[in-house]
């Protein structure tokens, strides 16, 4: 007799950790740039060099690239750029994992604040937060049937689970040319660029991957002429590809997340030699787990008729997908220029970043808190200081429904901003409107017994003997037909017959006729 089996593939957190690391530095403005009259933006970006694992500790080293947009300390107040570096390297404890570990980082700048110190130094302030984690594959091995020629009981339960079919990490590149529109000066300098990838959409289709979204790409330059103006553009390029994926198909369930890793602005010139072109090269970086649902029979108790069979139990964690859901909330703010700036004569552009601040599982669904962060450039008018930005929070609180939501489910939540609309309500004051999405992928954690073995022996004489051929059994609070065959020897389907049952349902006070041997 022989136990029939399956495998299925779970992912599992073996351990994490998570960090802030603190920046700080002066920085000298260089050479080649004029002196700083008025700070104006800035922004950064994380890049992680290395991440070197060793027992109960990852070595992590890496720098955040920042720029600083500002006005120069001239005649003309013009805007200009600073660029630097911020090296970091830290040792972070993470108990469990080894050198041997693939730990995987989520990143995020929390903060990142200039101040001027002197025409021509700055000081430079940032918060990174890091988390760290080390997943794992278990296979989970399940008793499915059993094979052999004695008269066996089993019994079976169904499981749901969601197995991990697909873990990879891929990338994705837009390659494009953008053209100045007619009436625009040619190009004499850039100034600042951003580049965000919004509205991501991935459908899963046989063999590959379907990416759709939008980039978003404003560019702030200086233009060929006497005057050199400032300008902007702004403009959004449209994404839609497919990404080979082996062994992938329809009915598969993904949670993927997708983030810029790098990007490159070119100005080029056009077919008659002037600076009309941008060339943009954007690699999407992403992170794919897709998991297939499986509705899998397993054995989940054993007896014999002919044959003492005892079923050795081990201890089984596996998870079912609950649901894979969205939900989307406005928020709006109203944000002031501070005493003495100048007024808004016209909003540039605006960018925001989400920063949640907790996550809790209430009995509706998960409870999302944390702040939007929207950071706006504008034209003030004023020659003096012809730019100018408005920074400012937006906080929020939000219910994603999810019914049948437990402490114990395992959850991924992301949240981002579409939508996102800033307006001069007066001089002084810029409305801001935004639409924050929330998505997230729920899975419920099951940890119970399974069957990894049977031992099979010979039936006990003497146990047989204290058993009664024929017996009138009254059904107590609790039995089940199971637990009646299983203790005296006796067929389901036997019991079923001799008691005119259609069931496997019976009730306390029920009698049960029971027969011993086969019929």
């Amino acid at each position: 007799m022989e136990l029939v089996r399956k495998n299925i593939h779970m992912d599992q957190i073996k351990c994490k950790a998570g960090t802030q690391i603190t920046l700080e530095d002066d920085i000298n403005i260089t050479d080649a740039k004029p002196d700083v009259y008025q700070l104006i933006m800035e922004q950064g970006e994380i890049e992680i060099e290395e991440m070197r694992p060793v027992a109960d500790h990852v070595h992590i080293r890496g720098k955040l690239h920042f720029e600083v947009l500002y006005l120069s300390d001239e005649d003309v107040r013009r805007p200009a750029c600073m660029q630097g570096v911020l090296p970091f390297e830290e040792q972070i404890y993470m108990e469990g994992v080894t050198a041997n570990d693939g730990v995987t980082v989520r990143k995020e700048l929390e903060d990142l604040s200039v101040g001027l110190i002197n025409s021509r130094k700055l000081s430079v302030q940032a918060l990174l937060n890091l988390e760290l984690f080390v997943e794992e594959i278990q296979d989970m091995e399940a008793a499915v049937e059993i094979s052999g020629e004695d008269a066996v009981e089993v019994r079976k339960k169904t499981m749901n689970p969601a197995g991990l079919s697909i873990q990879k990490k891929d990338i994705f590149r837009v390659r494009e040319e953008l053209e100045l529109p007619g009436g625009m000066p040619n190009i004499f300098d850039l100034l600042w660029q951003s580049v965000t990838f919004c509205e991501p959409e991935f459908r899963i289709l046989d063999g590959r991957l379907n990416l759709k979204g939008e980039l978003k790409i404003f560019l702030l330059y200086e233009g060929e002429g006497e005057s050199r103006p400032v300008q902007w553009y702004e403009t959004s390029v449209p994404v839609n590809g497919m990404l080979e994926c082996s062994g992938m198909q329809e009915d598969m369930v993904g949670d993927i997340s997708c983030r810029i890793g790098h990007k490159e602005l070119e100005v080029k010139a056009d077919e008659d030699g002037e600076d009309r072109k941008i060339s943009l090269d954007i690699v999407l970086d992403l992170d794919m787990k897709i998991y297939q649902e499986q509705t899998t029979e397993v054995v989940c108790d054993v007896y014999g008729v002919t044959k003492e069979i005892e079923a050795v139990k081990g201890s089984g964690k596996w998870k079912e997908l609950l649901l894979k859901t969205t939900g989307k909330t406005k928020v709006s703010e109203r944000f002031k220029v501070a005493a003495g700036f100048p007024g808004i004569a016209q909003i540039c552009f605006s960018k925001g970043q989400v920063q949640v601040g907790m996550t809790e599982v209430t009995e509706e669904g998960i409870r999302i808190t944390g702040q939007a962060v929207i950071a706006s450039l504008y034209t003030t008018g004023d020659g003096e200081m012809p730019l100018g930005s408005l920074k400012g929070t937006i906080p929020f609180s939000y219910l994603l429904e999810v019914p049948k939501m437990e402490r114990g489910c395992g959850y991924h939540v992301d949240v981002a901003i579409e939508q996102l609309a800033a307006s001069g309500f007066s001089g002084e004051e810029m409305d801001v409107k935004a639409v924050l999405v929330f998505s997230a992928i729920v899975f419920a954690q099951h940890e119970e017994s399974v069957i990894s073995d049977i031992k099979v022996s010979e039936l006990n004489p003497e146990k047989l003997a204290d058993l009664p051929g024929i017996a009138a059994y009254m059904v107590k609070e609790g039995d089940s037909l199971w637990d009646i065959g299983k203790h005296y020897y006796v067929p389901i389907q036997q019991l079923k017959e001799i008691n005119e049952l259609s069931s496997d349902e019976i009730k306390p006070g029920d009698k049960i006729l029971i027969v011993k041997g086969i019929s």
